[in-house]
């Protein structure tokens, strides 16, 4: 019963930190969570496969997002977000080595028979994790040294079985093609601003936004592409899907006469002090926000005004 309430702890605080961050950090990961006045961290930093030594059965995997020119290790690395983008309901997760006694792919066997929920780090860029609740191990192969894992149902705190029906499946992971869509096209739009937002500089990245110049649900020009994106702080962000900020083709802001008209303290004034400021736009030419879809988001921006 302990193992299991510790199971539960584990799961409700990476939802809290989710409730507030897009990704995870690894020190979010090694810090963990407190429970009954102990300390556990929810990963082992040099192992992808970790349990706990309190808990009987597995806790978490992990998948590392290598960094540029880093090594390989296993074929996950390279295949999973594919895999997830193909539609594939079953990824592939690595043994740890060959062997398939060794204690930690023991812990993946014993995980799919007994049917545990356990939680997915997914790197999404180097030392960043989409966190997925629950995953469950559903086939264990000595042979190809690989399981497949499936992910249900992302509310429930120790989701039964039935969640990785196949409905169920196909629900869940649109959800994480979801979020992993997010978190990717997010971390390569800041990455490429230097982590500052490039309205007002701020360079604190639990406040910024990746906004879409084009919103994604437009299959001609909403692409997860750097130049399709601006990072915004959230104030800005939202201001500027409100259509209270418009930025031209030429890379010129524009506050809407809505705001121009307003008078009422230091927040209203700094985005009102926008008027006629240039973007700040990132190094790199092919990064810059595509004028054409500026145009168009501008267009909607005039016409909304």
């Amino acid at each position: 019963m302990r193992a299991e309430a510790l199971r539960v702890a584990a799961f409700s605080h990476v939802r809290q930190l989710l409730a507030v961050r897009d990704q995870l950090s690894a020190g979010d990961l090694t810090d963990g969570f407190t429970f009954e006045g102990v300390r556990y961290p929810l990963v082992n930093p040099q192992r992808g496969i970790f349990k706990p030594r309190q808990m009987r059965n597995l806790l978490s995997i992990r998948t590392v997002f290598p960094k540029r020119g880093g090594k390989v290790w296993y074929d996950d690395q390279r295949d999973v977000h594919r895999q997830i983008y193909d539609g594939e309901d079953a990824v592939d997760y690595a043994f740890m080595g060959t062997n398939p006694d060794a204690a930690e792919n023991r812990w993946l066997r014993e995980a799919m028979e007994q049917q545990v929920p356990i939680i997915y780090f997914l790197g999404v860029s180097p030392g960043r994790y989409q966190a997925i609740i629950p995953t469950f191990i559903v086939d264990w192969d000595a042979r190809a040294a690989r399981v497949r894992v499936v992910f249900g149902n992302e509310t429930a705190v120790a989701a039964p079985v039935s969640a990785v029906h196949s409905l169920e499946r196909r629900y869940a992971l649109q959800m994480v093609q979801r979020r992993l869509h997010q978190a990717t096209f997010r971390d390569a739009v800041i990455t490429a601003y230097r982590g500052r937002c490039a309205l007002s500089g701020l360079p604190e990245p639990l406040l910024l936004d990746a906004a879409h110049i084009i919103p994604d649900r437009d299959e001609r020009l909403g692409q997860p592409v750097v130049s399709n994106g601006i990072p915004l702080s959230k104030i800005h962000h939202a201001a500027f899907d409100a259509h209270l900020l418009g930025i031209d083709p030429d890379f010129q802001v524009h506050v809407s006469r809505r705001l121009l008209s307003q008078h009422d303290g230091p927040i209203l004034e700094a985005l009102k002090n926008l008027q006629g400021r240039l973007l700040c736009l990132p190094q790199r030419a092919q990064d810059r926000p595509d004028r054409d879809r500026l145009a168009a988001r501008f267009a909607q921006f005039r016409s909304a005004a």
